[in-house]
Order: structure tokens, then C-alpha cells, then sequence
């Protein structure tokens, strides 16, 4: 008797161990990006409050990586610079001035005090269009 109600709360446990597993699976803000970078969609993965930790997002297929840099504005301590730059330069084939100017845009919403700089090739590219 004892063993068939200790036999039945290892399996429940056993239930809810695998269905907290799966939730935090799906959840997961680095399969999201990695989802997102597969189907070629937009996707901004930041820990926001970790100024150390990088960010990374994808557009087109593309993986970039955007390092924060933080200083002050006029009322507090901010991201004030973001150095951004594509993981595997050789897939930025295709991408146009407006696609570099979208991300630019979209990181300013999470940035807005920040300046936006991007690494080579992509900072020789914009130059050289401006």
C-alpha cells in the first residue's frame, strides 16, 4: 500500500519536473533568437539590466552582436555607446543601407541615449553610401 502512494507521487513529480522543463524549453529568449535567425525574422535578445553581457540579434538571416557601453547622460548612468557587428560577415550578401539602418533603429528603442557604431565592413559600407 505504501509503495503503490510513493510509487504514484514519483510519477506526479516525475509530470511536473517534465512540464516545468518543457515551459522554460519554449520560453527560452536563446532558442527564440535562434528560431528567429533560422526563418530569416527579426529578433532582439538583451539581459537589460546586465550592462556587461552582450546583446544579440538577428534580421535576415543574419547574426549580429552589439556590445553596450555604459556613461552618463544628463540624469543618470546609461548605455551610452553600442559597437554592433555581424557574426559571419560573409551572409551580409543582400543587405541594403535601409536594412542597416532598421536594426539602428530598433536598437535605438531599447537605447535611445546610446550612439551606434558599427565594426568593419559594415561601418566601410554606410560610409561609403552616405
Amino acid at each position: 500500500m505504501f509503495g503503490v502512494i510513493l510509487f504514484r507521487l514519483l510519477i506526479l513529480a516525475l509530470m511536473i519536473f517534465l512540464i516545468v522543463k518543457t515551459i522554460k524549453y519554449i520560453a527560452n529568449p536563446k532558442r527564440k533568437l535562434e528560431l528567429a535567425h533560422e526563418q530569416k525574422q527579426f529578433y532582439f535578445w538583451d539581459i537589460h539590466e546586465n550592462v556587461r553581457k552582450n546583446f544579440l540579434l538577428t534580421y535576415k538571416g543574419v547574426l549580429f552582436e552589439g556590445e553596450k557601453y555604459l556613461g552618463t547622460t544628463d540624469n543618470a548612468f546609461e548605455v551610452v555607446s553600442v559597437f554592433i557587428w555581424a557574426k559571419d560577415p560573409d551572409k551580409l550578401q543582400g543587405l541594403e543601407r535601409e536594412d542597416f539602418l532598421k536594426i539602428q533603429e530598433e536598437v535605438k528603442k531599447h537605447y535611445p541615449n546610446a550612439r551606434i557604431d558599427w565594426k568593419n565592413p559594415i561601418r566601410n559600407f554606410l560610409n561609403k553610401t552616405e
